[in-house]
């Protein structure tokens, strides 16, 4: 379930009209280094990761919508920066690449 997520994310991204391309490519590239960090935490933590998946998706959908909304934006990034706390010891390069990922959206967003 969690790969549905972040193939759905990837789909969205790819056909955005709103994203400058090389914000895109820097995206799916910290999309394609994501996949297998969630996946990593599946392996221990299933409903944690298919929760991290799902917000990857859905900050991702919000911020590319044509009427941005800042705080739904924020709260969801807010929501998925705490979903990976909790990992930070024993999954780093899933906090690292979230965090990575958090920023460029949030930058997207505003």
């Amino acid at each position: 379930m969690t790969d549905e997520h972040i193939e759905k994310t990837k789909s969205a991204i790819e056909s955005a009209d709103n994203i400058p391309a090389d914000r895109k490519a820097e995206l799916l590239d910290l999309l394609s280094k994501l996949k297998p960090a969630i996946a990593k935490v599946s392996e221990t933590h299933h409903e944690d990761a298919h929760s991290i998946a799902r917000l990857v998706e859905a900050s991702a959908r919000e911020t590319i919508r044509p009427e941005k909304k800042p705080e739904h934006t924020n709260k969801l990034l807010h929501e998925l920066k705490q979903s990976v706390e909790n990992f930070e010891a024993s999954h780093p390069q899933l906090v690292a690449f979230t965090t990575k990922y958090s920023a460029v959206l949030s930058a997207l967003g505003i």
